[in-house]
């Protein structure tokens, strides 16, 4: 299977990514958790990359935090960086992803990388081997400040549990 996409709040959501996710990630995986905490629609990375930075084993690396975001300003730098200093590392890249009304609240995986920013116009360069996306709002919904804290962060713990669940295996 190539793509995964279930709604957060399905009962087996943690238990089904963290099945699909367990078959791509190896030692030295890294956690590329990107967005900004200056937008709550765009915080979903960074929520992700706080719960696992405190409490993945030393074995995989985080990359992008509330306290030290990655987003559209630095990712080309950290990009950068992440592959000199870690050069055979899977990168699994999490970011929030605008979508349709019908998929807001869907987590999306696929063994392929993420177009940071293209729901919002910005030319980035492409991320990750595997992808995480979680929607949160609607493509037309300008200003994208109608999200609520508690909905991101929901969907943010539904992922950090699943790579979690994914890493015992």
């Amino acid at each position: 299977m190539e793509e995964l996409r279930l709604k957060y709040d399905d009962s087996n959501a943690i238990y089904f990514i963290s099945n699909f996710l367990s078959t791509y990630l190896s030692p030295n995986s890294i956690f590329l958790c990107i967005g900004t905490d200056k937008f709550i629609s765009d915080s979903l990375g960074p929520i992700v990359g706080d719960l696992l930075s405190k409490t993945i084993s030393s074995n995989y690396f985080v990359y992008g935090t509330l306290k030290s975001p990655i987003h559209a300003m630095n990712l080309e730098e950290n990009i950068k960086y992440i592959k000199k200093k870690h050069p055979n590392s899977k990168i699994i890249a999490i970011d929030a992803s605008l979508g349709d009304k019908e998929s807001i609240g869907k987590i999306s995986i696929k063994k392929a990388p993420l177009y940071p920013g293209k729901g919002v116009g910005k030319m980035l360069p492409p991320v990750g081997d595997i992808s995480i996306v979680g929607i949160v709002d609607v493509y037309d919904s300008i200003p994208l400040n109608s999200v609520r804290l508690g909905f991101v962060f929901d969907i943010a713990e539904v992922i950090a549990k699943s790579i979690q669940l994914a890493l015992k295996y």
